[in-house]
């Protein structure tokens, strides 16, 4: 289930777990909270993620598929707006 919230770029951006805020990542569209993700923890996931980006263009590349974003630590934030 999508929530209904619309997130900005800008939004995504200032989320990197900086200043008490979330870490947010966002792929196809959708934005997710990996602050609880102990792989995203150090603030850097695999030495080759930064948290506050979109990661659609990266996860072709990357060891694993979709199925990460249905782990538990990971939450549906909304929808990334390019436009807000």
């Amino acid at each position: 289930m999508i929530a209904s919230r619309l997130v900005s770029l800008i939004e995504l951006k200032r989320s990197t777990g900086e200043r008490g805020m979330g870490k947010f990542i966002a792929f196809n569209g959708i934005v997710y909270d990996v602050t609880d993700c102990p792989k995203w923890r150090p603030d850097m996931h695999e030495n080759l993620h930064f948290p506050g980006q979109d990661l659609t263009s990266e996860l072709p590349e990357a060891p694993h598929d979709e199925i990460v974003f249905k782990h538990d630590c990971v939450k549906i934030v909304g929808r990334l707006v390019a436009g807000l």
